[in-house]
């Protein structure tokens, strides 16, 4: 008998932090377990494939170092003695010194601090909708994105591209800045497509020679943070041997005539001895990317790894305006499709709340933040209290001394919110449980893709595990604001708003379509 024939398969979305966004079949063993995910085949950017972390998802959801009870810190700071506690009574106490705090540096004192532990919006972004209805401090920027979109958004203007299907219609696929192998498999799908089909040449720009630059048929190794001048002397080449589409740069671009007189002595020698490439290899590329009009670049968040990741960037996003591929099916450059979507979160982030006179922190400077650098403060009172979800930065932010130095101060109370006991969870002082992306409803935007991708609740958590939105509403409730715009709603009623004002239909019609 064919086992298989007797699995049910649920469809979700990847929620991690990458472009791709992959749409997912799980197959689902009972109402709590699953057993192994695959790719979508139906989904024409996932095209069935994803990545091994994923596919083994059944060994996260289902590991026995998950966290299924809300702790409270019954030691010092990072002491690891906790007892167990009632979700009510680990509510009443965050509630309670979220309140206390207030009391007496004023609203702006708690710091509702998230990120992209999901990529779900109703998951990630509710925490908003409280800190909008409290005015507690906001934070900008992010750890992960800065730079790379500042770069992408000074030449390009929006968050937007050609569809990344349009890979596997190109002549030659440029893929720099990102290991796509590792990181983003599906880049790899197309592109590898593109190679059989059409006989594509695969270019990779990167700092090392990963995983991605083994399966190109050029690879260029240059100096971390050269990458501008690496561009600035490949568009040198393009203006010099006359493969500049003068017509394309005049009609859609500014200052084309500056940037030209602007490169005239950015010649590739001057580049080789800034990036360590070669007068040939830069010659080279220059050719390649000037004479195949359909070409492709895919640039990725190594730029935001480097103090002159905007410029470098912007220069390397330019090269597309100056050979003017953007106009062929098959051509241009990526970032990321993120601004694309437009879908209003008004309720789920309670933007109608807003009060522009909070101040909003560096999301990246959180360690500044905790330690009670004036600069990082604004001006504003100490940070005496924070609400985290989807992120671990004593882990990932930078300047990780400072970081676990003001989790460590003993006048801050933090609630860490998480599957698992992670580096943020041991300095903390009350911890609670979350769920999984099966688990819970949610709704997930391609930042690498132009799917919109419904995620419903596959199977029923363990006992113990709460949503995020259900943290939020809790909360809410105990702070004065549960009346507030958005609150009192449920994840799949959040949902219907979010899609149904733009006319994409609501969470029912999503899941019957699969």
């Amino acid at each position: 008998m064919n086992q298989h024939a007797k699995l049910r398969i649920g469809h979700s979305a990847c929620p991690h932090d990458c472009p791709s966004t992959c749409a997912l079949e799980v197959e689902l063993l009972d109402s709590k377990r699953i057993g192994r995910v695959h790719g979508a085949k139906a989904n024409s950017y996932t095209s069935g494939v994803i990545c091994a972390k994923v596919a083994r998802y059944a060994d996260r959801v289902h590991h026995p170092d998950r966290l299924l009870k809300p702790l409270i810190r019954a030691g010092a700071k990072g002491e690891g003695l906790w007892k167990e506690a009632s979700w009510e009574a680990a509510l009443d106490l965050v509630a309670e010194k979220f309140i206390a705090a207030e009391a007496k540096y004023g609203s702006e004192t708690v710091w509702p601090y998230y990120y992209a532990g999901t990529m779900g919006l109703v998951q990630r972004d509710g925490i908003e909708r409280l800190r909008h209805a409290k005015k507690y401090s906001g934070f900008f920027g992010s750890i992960c994105t800065n730079l790379a979109w500042t770069g992408w958004m000074m030449g390009a203007g929006a968050l937007r591209g050609p569809d990344p299907r349009e890979m596997a219609k190109s002549d030659c696929v440029v893929i720099w800045g990102t290991n796509a192998v590792v990181t983003q498999v599906n880049v790899m799908t197309h592109a590898i497509k593109a190679r059989k089909e059409r006989g594509a040449k695969i270019v990779v720009i990167d700092v090392y020679e990963n995983a991605t630059m083994k399966q190109a048929d050029l690879g260029l190794v240059l100096k971390p943070g050269t990458d501008g001048a690496l561009a600035c002397a490949v568009m040198h080449v393009l203006f010099r041997d006359g493969m500049a589409d003068r017509a394309y740069l005049e009609k859609y671009t500014d200052d084309p005539h500056g940037l030209e007189a602007h490169l005239r002595t950015r010649t590739p020698q001057w580049a080789a001895d800034i990036t360590g490439l070669s007068v040939d290899e830069i010659e080279a590329f220059g050719r390649l990317v000037g004479t195949t009009k359909k070409t492709y670049f895919r640039l990725g968040y190594g730029f935001s790894r480097q103090r002159n990741g905007s410029v470098n960037m912007h220069a390397a996003a330019s090269i597309a305006a100056v050979t003017g591929c953007w106009q062929y099916e098959g051509g241009g450059a990526f970032h990321s499709n993120s601004g694309i979507f437009k879908l209003n979160q008004e309720l789920l982030e309670g933007t109608r709340m807003r009060d522009p006179s909070i101040r909003h922190l560096d999301h990246s400077r959180i360690g500044p933040v905790l330690t009670g650098a004036e600069d990082a403060l604004y001006g504003g009172p100490p940070v005496t209290a924070l609400l985290i979800q989807n992120t671990n930065p004593v882990n990932v932010a930078p300047e990780q001394r400072l970081v676990k130095q003001g989790f460590l101060r003993e006048d801050l109370f933090s609630c860490v919110h998480e599957q698992f006991m992670t580096d943020t969870a041991e300095l903390a002082d009350v911890v609670l449980p979350a769920t999984m992306f099966l688990e819970h409803d949610d709704v997930y935007k391609g930042g690498g893709n132009q799917h919109i991708t419904l995620g419903p609740k596959l199977i029923d958590p363990p006992e113990g595990p709460r949503t995020n939105h259900f943290v939020i509403e809790e909360l809410g409730k105990r702070l004065g604001v549960g009346d507030k715009p958005g609150f009192g709603m449920t994840e799949q009623q959040h949902i219907d708003i979010i899609l149904g004002k733009r006319g994409l239909g609501s969470f029912s019609s999503l899941k019957e379509e699969k």
